[in-house]
């Protein structure tokens, strides 16, 4: 009785997760409008109007959406025509808006449009796709989220590999329980304004896949 509880537990907790994902985003989206109104004010005077950085991203199952951030980075190219390195088109304001996670705030409209969850692995690049391991792969199985359990054990401040296994391990121990866990603890998480950088770059290096062999990692 009591594996048939815990099966029947995992397959209705997504639909429950959906429908606790939309109504705290609205919550949260109402709380923090002054924040979400006052950044737009600061970013839109100071980037000639360029308030939203756009980016198509890969959803459940792979389907693609288009993910919301506020713009942290100049649009500046070389002579070559070839965007400038992260360090170098990063705002100032744009590091405290990083460091702070309220550059990611406007997710909360994804969330909200069903693209994502509140917790879940990080949206990334649709053509990660075909370089994962089939236990990275997990990750696809659920709604990306805006934090997560990497989010929570190191940030930027890690390997690809050991993101990707705790997003594995996320989806293998689904339940509200972790959920909540992840929400309390990413709030110190951004609160310590630690690990939002992988080391001098403001962002984490492409994923080209993991080497044979890294299946699954400790």
């Amino acid at each position: 009785m009591k594996r048939r509880a815990q099966r029947t537990y995992r397959s209705l907790y997504p639909s429950i997760k959906d429908l606790t994902d939309r109504s705290g985003a609205t919550v949260l989206l109402i709380l923090f409008a002054p924040v979400l109104l006052l950044t737009a004010v600061l970013l839109g005077s100071g980037q000639r109007g360029e308030i939203l950085f756009r980016q198509v991203r890969a959803g459940r199952h792979g389907h693609p959406f288009t993910l919301y951030k506020f713009k942290t980075m100049r649009d500046v190219r070389d002579r070559q025509g070839c965007p400038l390195p992260d360090k170098e088109r990063i705002t100032l304001l744009g590091r405290f808006l990083r460091a702070s996670s309220i550059d990611e705030l406007p997710q909360l409209i994804n969330v909200i449009r069903g693209e994502m969850s509140l917790v879940g692995p990080r949206p990334l690049y649709v053509d990660y796709i075909t370089l994962y391991t089939d236990r990275q792969a997990l990750r696809m199985r659920v709604k990306p989220g805006i934090t997560g359990l990497a989010q929570i054990n190191g940030r930027n401040q890690t390997t690809w590999e050991k993101r990707l296994e705790l997003d594995a391990q996320y989806v293998e121990a689904l339940s509200f329980k972790q959920d909540v866990r992840i929400l309390f603890l990413t709030l110190f998480a951004v609160f310590s304004f630690k690990n939002t950088h992988h080391g001098d770059a403001p962002t984490m290096p492409m994923f080209s896949g993991s080497p044979k062999g890294t299946e699954k990692l400790a």
